[in-house]
């Protein structure tokens, strides 16, 4: 089966698809703090890796095998990422600007279920309300939505927070 030259690329393709997939979502793990199962992942990552690479050196006068490694290394890193964007581990701190002082943009987060944090700021036209929101990445692309919804003009930005102490998730985010 190893003798045709079409299956030992498919072969080649989809283990290093695999392998990237595993390298992909075993990275992010490792930077959310997730290392007991980053860990276990790297098991199979490494023996994935071994047997795909075997497969390349063993043939390396094939240029299809090399390129095939190739190719399914750019897949796999999209898969990879494609994966953890389904997974949405994690938290983002959302932060809001909007010139609507007055229309009760907080407290409809708030009723909404978001932990809302927000204070008068000085802007380049001036004031402005600010918002600081966290939310789950799970439910970060709701929160933009009803941002929007309530607010149209409101400057969105996020970015992930990498340690939590005290305030209204605490309980909820512990592990």
């Amino acid at each position: 089966m190893l003798d045709n030259a079409f299956v030992m690329v498919g072969i080649i393709l989809l283990i290093n698809i695999v392998y990237v997939s595993f390298f992909t979502i075993r990275m992010i793990l490792t930077l959310k703090g997730q290392r007991y199962l980053a860990a276990f992942i790297s098991v199979f990552e490494v023996i994935i890796y071994v047997v795909g690479l075997g497969l390349v050196l063993d043939n390396l006068n094939e240029i299809q095998n090399l390129i095939a490694y190739a190719v399914g290394y750019g897949i796999g890193v999209l898969v990879g990422m494609k994966i953890e964007e389904k997974l949405a581990l994690g938290y983002t701190t959302v932060n809001v600007i909007t010139t609507d002082l007055a229309g009760g943009l907080p407290n409809e987060l708030r009723n909404k279920g978001y932990g809302v944090t927000n204070w008068l700021a000085e802007g380049r036209e001036g004031q402005r309300l600010m918002m600081e929101i966290l939310t789950s990445r799970k439910s970060e692309m709701n929160l933009y939505n009803t941002v929007k919804d309530l607010d149209p003009k409101a400057f969105i930005i996020s970015h992930e927070p990498k340690a939590f102490h005290g305030g209204f998730w605490v309980k909820g985010i512990r592990r």
